[in-house]
């Protein structure tokens, strides 16, 4: 099947905005390449120290002839997600020596959990903390000892700033190997439900905590489709995955052949071999499209309208708003998983899954079919499953029909027309409003804005009665200049009770809301912020404001708006407690959510 018109239009504007950074790159990866083995240039002191508690595999390390695997993990016990990494290490040095390889945990890199600091000061590090791990791994690849990299990370932030990093080091083949998500749990309608109750005074906390406990109940990945789940179906989309890999199990046998094989195919892919794939060259700008229509074709996060420039920025390509809006009219919405549905991702996973929608975008000229991948050239090998037969691991082909129709449709019969994502303009400025979990009827919210500076204040006037009537709720002062732009999410409760008592209510904000955006339509990453002198700033309470998701428009429909002072902010309002203190030169430098809100660049 031919590439869809629109795709491949996407896909040239992309290519032609990218050319000079994008040649810059390749000249730079690639005379890093022509140097040949990194290790090759090490002194004898260098390398002594290098290999000096490696026991058994010094002479394999020595000789320089078998690939040396860099592991750059972003295990702790905090995400659940992430601990099942623990183990990883030594399976990794085991199955390398049984490919003829050696591998070495080069380093570690911070990884937070959006969960814990949901609603807490911490959670204002969090977006930095991407830049922080691609400066950690960046450090960790800094040895120069490996000739390819195997990266641990799953989780919202870690993964881009995984990417971020790999692709820096754009020479050296790298491989992203998931832990997988945790069986299910409590059902996500069922636990949203409770916190509903809960906002209301209708549950206590021993109900709450229970029906949390119930959610997140054992190591792996949260099950609802979030950032961190959105993070593993780019990793495949993009080809950085084995195929078939995101959603299996942690602590079964098939989640340890799978990253067993991982490691065999990292040590075959390295220029000491005849099968060499540098990371940077798999990154191209057909990846980052193929990666976006998968993100709206599963009604992925939102964060990752942020996350996306950034990293496609460390390989020399730069993507704007417009191409997310663009792939997002010609891609469908296949996939219904909560948020956008009661299922989750082991659920989305049984019904066929990644490999599912991957052929069905594939057979419609959705993606480019001709990228290449760590597992080799060609994105259709992504349409397979594994399986352990006898104990021994297959590809096979993977499901070409739904195995249930309220979870996965095809291109034939979405459940949309349009992938969940829509650009909006005006004069506030330019953001996004996610639409795949909101009912078609909200699409369009016109009502008199109530404004705040912090999700608290917008939780003491609910619990005061403030809001009895439609509502545009104005959250500003929340982007990664002003406070580091933590995610909105404690406040989705709160619009929900609000929204089934028969308001129209919608958010407005410079701040993020969660990979697991719900059924209240919100105008989020609204740029230029209110910190930076932004539109957000001239709003006053009453303000007439409007939020057209079907017409892509967010404007306020008060007359002199425009020639309004804007409201002064207050740069100590977020700079003291929880290591924030240490972010201040990092907010100040931040470039514009619709860039990527990155540091780097």
């Amino acid at each position: 099947m031919p590439v869809d018109p629109r795709i491949l239009e996407v896909t040239e504007r992309i290519r032609a905005r990218s050319a000079p950074t994008r040649r810059a790159y390749l000249d730079k990866i690639g005379r890093a390449a022509d140097e040949g083995p990194a290790r090759a240039h090490l002194s004898c002191s260098n390398l002594a120290h290098a290999y000096a508690a490696m026991g058994a595999d010094k002479a394999a390390l020595a000789g320089a002839r078998a690939a040396n695997i860099g592991i750059v993990t972003a295990y702790n016990d905090m995400l659940s997600a992430h601990q099942p990494f623990e183990s990883f290490p030594a399976e990794i040095r085991e199955a390398a020596r049984a490919a003829g390889a050696t591998a070495q945990v080069a380093g570690g890199v911070p990884a937070m959990c959006d969960g814990v600091t949901q609603g807490r000061a911490g959670m204002e590090l969090s977006l930095f903390s991407r830049d922080t791990i691609a400066l950690s791994a960046g450090v960790a690849l800094s040895h120069n000892c490996f000739d390819a990299a195997l990266f641990l990370g799953v989780c919202d932030k870690i993964v881009p700033g995984l990417v971020i990093a790999a692709a820096t080091f754009g020479h050296v083949p790298a491989l992203f190997v998931p832990a997988g998500p945790m069986p299910s749990g409590l059902p996500n309608d069922e636990k949203a439900q409770v916190r509903k109750d809960f906002a209301e005074g209708k549950a206590s906390r021993a109900d709450l905590m229970a029906a949390e406990m119930a959610s997140y109940h054992g190591p792996g990945t949260c099950t609802f489709y979030g950032t961190a789940n959105s993070n593993q179906m780019l990793m495949e989309f993009m080809g950085l995955h084995l195929p078939g890999t995101s959603f299996v199990n942690p602590g079964t046998p098939l989640r340890e052949a799978l990253t067993r094989a991982a490691v065999a195919r990292a040590a075959a892919i390295t220029a000491l071999g005849d099968d060499y794939r540098p990371v940077g060259r798999i990154l191209d700008e057909r990846a980052f499209v193929n990666g976006i229509a998968g993100l709206m074709a599963t009604g992925g996060s939102t964060n990752h309208v942020m996350h996306l420039p950034a990293m496609a920025r460390a390989a020399g390509i730069i993507l704007q708003l417009d191409d997310f809006d663009a792939i997002a009219a010609a891609v469908p919405l296949l996939a219904k998983v909560y948020p956008n549905g009661l299922a989750d991702v082991n659920h989305f996973h049984a019904a066929g899954g990644l490999g599912y929608v991957m052929r069905e975008l594939l057979d419609a000229g959705l993606l480019h079919p001709d990228t290449e991948t760590v597992a080799g050239p060609g994105l259709d090998r992504y349409t397979q499953e594994p399986q352990l037969v006898d104990g021994v691991l297959e590809w096979r082909p993977g499901a070409r029909e739904s195995l249930n129709a309220r979870i996965l449709r095809p291109v034939a019969d979405p459940f949309r027309a349009t992938g969940g994502l829509r650009r909006l303009s005006g004069n506030l400025g330019e953001g996004v409003i996610k639409t795949s979990a909101v009912d078609p009827e909200r699409h369009t919210i016109e009502a008199p804005a109530h404004i705040f500076h912090s999700q608290e204040a917008v939780k003491a006037a609910f619990q005061a009665g403030e809001f009895t009537t439609d509502t545009i709720v104005v959250v500003r002062f929340q982007g990664p200049r002003a406070n580091g732009m933590p995610e909105l999410h404690s406040l989705t409760p709160v619009l929900a009770v609000l929204q089934d008592r028969g308001l129209k209510v919608a958010l407005v904000t410079d701040g993020r809301m969660s990979g697991a955006s719900g059924k209240v339509p919100a105008a989020i990453h609204i740029t230029p912020e209110a910190a930076a002198g932004g539109p957000l700033a001239r709003l006053r309470d009453g303000d007439r404001i409007r939020v057209d998701a079907d017409a892509g428009t967010i404007a306020v429909l008060e007359s002199g708006f425009e020639d309004r002072e804007p409201v002064a902010f207050d740069p100590d309002a977020h700079g003291e407690g929880c290591g924030r203190e240490l972010f201040a030169r990092l907010r100040a430098q931040a470039g514009s959510a619709s860039d990527g809100a990155s540091i780097l660049w």
